[in-house]
């Protein structure tokens, strides 16, 4: 929602504001407006990808102010789209913007305020590890934040316009004037110095019946709204030097008391014709609806954990499991799951990209796929509409949902009592690897290392091992924050390298849809920390540097665990490589001899590449202490060859015994028989 221009209005009447000294209460926050101006308000970098280390930092830094001034925060997030479609053409309209904005980003090097890829599970993780108290809305959550604010007679935090209109007895904190990285002292207590705000006071100020501050909103033109323009700014007073056309709107209200009476009024100023005024009539009322409070649905998950009851429309009923209501509430699902449940629809977001180049979503439409299919099983009609983008513009591309082997055996009313096994191998055969290859592999590695064999093998333009070894040590370096300082302190500053973002952009793609696949699944594989993961400026520093030719023994030798994990994810996601090759070249019914002798050759020089490669990687850092890591390297490299050797041999066994059983048919049916005899 958001009352177009309200917010710079107020800001140049401050006296509507109190100054206040907050401590010592409850605070509800609006959570993905605080997500937005965190990140934007920091300063970290949007076109590489995302500072999510540093943003978890920053995240933690703001609840520990907000404890230390004994405020308990209780956070509410935006669920799933308005299924009345009352934002349509808004949203459209901020969906093309973003595009565009991407574009710019991408092309010029400018901040254009988009918003990492990930920065939004960031800041869930982040929030759960805190012990913060979060709800996830099943729609918009504006309304649950004011609902819930004015039971607990409490302030609400937001920079978003639409609560000026709201009645909160405890009052609107706007974000801007929250100095929370300034915690002051008064004797014992802490406090934080921020302006409150009150609707009343608003009224006061510009003369407005309360009862009307609701029309004011419509007639201004909020999300919900959209209707011919009045010259209100006409009605400004007499002298006025920039007259406002909120400040005439205002003006021009304070005639009336009635809000039936000062829309008939306006539709005489749009010149609207008899017969379309029902229909305005309706969508100004409309646009007034939301502003008047109902009970908090959320003040009992808040106190007592029990998840509010859907909202469901009768033709929805059932639609959505009771077993997925309380982990939507804890946003331990993603919010989009709702969207292609009731509207059979998903909004796949977008990064820095180039118009040229195609969406970097389309990587893991697979995994998508997957979940569709877990939603919707055989449910007609079951095609999912994905909203993405073909050059600057925005398309709806509809998707037909996967059901896999193992996920045509589950069903959406029971799948939280479905088999762990079952589970995992949803997710594994989603990302089309094994659970062997990642048996070595500590659990909070499995999904991240999975997801990089999965783009490696689907990402266009293939990933050279540049950008594997930059992306892996990007996310074994567990001095994230100290090494991005040194390197950005000792590197000068060169453009950034569009195709590698964009290669590195279906990375974070795979991994977030993964993720979310993972979480519908009841978490088969613990949840990867997100902000351990991948730093942009980071990992496009390390590809520059390698690229360059210079030594990485700093990130190397930070310490054993890191180096010991870089180690592990390579060598498993090497061996998967290797493995694709091997398994690629080894269909025994179609491939020739003369094609399995040629395969043999290539598979060995891509084994050999891979050990030559490992060893100048490793052998670049020329010390005593690097020993132990050439001889481990050498050692996977030795494993993936006794492996190889031993696939050979069980293709040539088996090439000969298909062989002779089709040259010798009797002789093979007498062996079957011995084999019935024997069991």
């Amino acid at each position: 929602m958001g009352v177009q221009g309200l917010a710079s209005f107020v800001e140049k009447h401050p006296k509507v504001y109190r100054e206040v000294q907050f401590n010592r209460s409850r605070l509800v926050i609006d959570g993905c407006n605080l997500n937005y101006l965190l990140y934007f308000g920091s300063g970290l970098d949007q076109n590489h990808g995302g500072e999510y280390a540093a943003y978890e930092n920053l995240i933690e830094r703001f609840i520990t102010a907000l404890r230390t001034c004994e405020i308990s925060p209780y956070v509410v997030l935006d669920g799933g789209s308005d299924v009345t479609d009352k934002k349509v053409e808004t949203v459209a309209k901020r969906t093309e913007d973003r595009v565009i904005r991407g574009h710019i980003a991408a092309v010029s090097g400018r901040q254009m305020s988009v918003l990492p890829r990930m920065a939004d599970l960031v800041f869930r993780q982040t929030l759960a590890r805190l012990q913060v108290p979060v709800a996830q809305c099943f729609e918009e959550a504006d309304r649950e934040i004011a609902a819930l604010a004015a039971e607990w007679r409490c302030p609400v935090l937001s920079n978003d316009s639409d609560f000026y209109i709201f009645d909160l007895p405890g009052g609107l904190l706007p974000y801007t004037h929250f100095h929370w990285k300034k915690v002051k002292q008064s004797g014992s207590l802490s406090f934080i110095s921020c302006r409150r705000y009150y609707s009343s006071s608003f009224c006061i100020f510009f003369g407005l019946q309360p009862q009307l501050l609701p029309t004011f909103a419509a007639l201004a033109g909020n999300d919900y709204v959209k209707l011919k323009v009045v010259k209100w700014d006409d009605f400004a007073p007499p002298g006025t030097e920039t007259p406002s056309r909120l400040e005439g709107l205002l003006c021009w209200l304070k005639n009336f008391e009635e809000t039936q009476e000062a829309f008939e009024a306006a539709l005489v100023l749009m010149g609207v014709l008899n017969e379309n005024k029902r229909e305005v009539l309706q969508r100004l009322h409309l646009g007034m609806e939301d502003y008047q409070l109902r009970p908090s649905s959320l003040n009992r998950f808040f106190l007592h954990g029990v998840p509010p009851e859907f909202p469901a429309l009768d033709e929805e009923a059932d639609l959505v499991p009771n077993w997925m209501l309380l982990p939507l509430t804890q946003a331990r699902l993603s919010p989009h799951i709702l969207d292609v449940l009731r509207l059979h629809k998903m909004g796949l977001g977008f990064s820095i990209e180039d118009e040229t180049l195609p969406s970097a979503n389309l990587i893991s439409r697979p995994v998508r796929q997957v979940l569709y299919g877990l939603l919707l099983g055989r449910r007609k009609p079951n095609l999912v509409d994905e909203i993405d983008r073909d050059g600057l513009e925005v398309t709806s591309i509809e998707v037909k949902p996967i059901l896999t082997r193992t996920s045509k055996k589950l069903v959406l009313s029971s799948l939280h009592k479905a088999e762990l096994s079952d589970r995992l191998q949803v997710l594994l055969e989603a990302l089309e690897v094994t659970e062997e290859s990642l048996s070595l592999l500590p659990p909070e590695l499995k999904l991240p290392a999975a997801v990089t064999c999965y783009w490696l093998q689907k990402a266009q333009p293939t990933p050279d091992r540049t950008m594997l070894k930059a992306l892996l040590l990007g996310m074994c370096n567990r001095s994230t924050l100290k090494f991005t300082a040194a390197l950005h302190k000792n590197s000068s500053k060169q453009r950034m390298d569009i195709s590698a973002a964009y290669v590195f952009n279906q990375w974070q793609v795979s991994l977030k849809h993964s993720i979310h696949l993972n979480q519908l699944l009841g978490f088969p594989l613990p949840d990867p920390r997100v902000a351990e993961l991948y730093q942009g400026t980071l990992v496009h520093k390390l590809l520059h540097k390698m690229r360059s030719g210079e030594k990485l023994k700093p990130f190397l030798k930070s310490d054993k665990s890191s180096e010991k994990m870089y180690r592990s994810l390579l060598s498993v996601v090497l061996q998967h490589q290797a493995q694709n090759l091997v398994l690629a070249s080894d269909d025994h019914q179609r491939v020739t001899a003369s094609q399995q002798q040629r395969s043999t050759q290539q598979q060995k020089h891509f084994l050999k590449d891979l050990s030559i490669d490992m060893q100048q990687l490793f052998l670049q850092h020329q010390d005593e202490e690097t020993e132990k890591e050439i001889k481990a390297a050498m050692e996977v490299q030795q494993e993936l060859r006794l492996e190889e050797e031993q696939l050979l041999v069980r293709t040539r066994y088996r090439t000969k015994e298909r062989s002779n059983r089709c040259r010798n048919p009797e002789l093979a049916r007498k062996e079957d028989c011995r084999g019935w005899d024997l069991l």
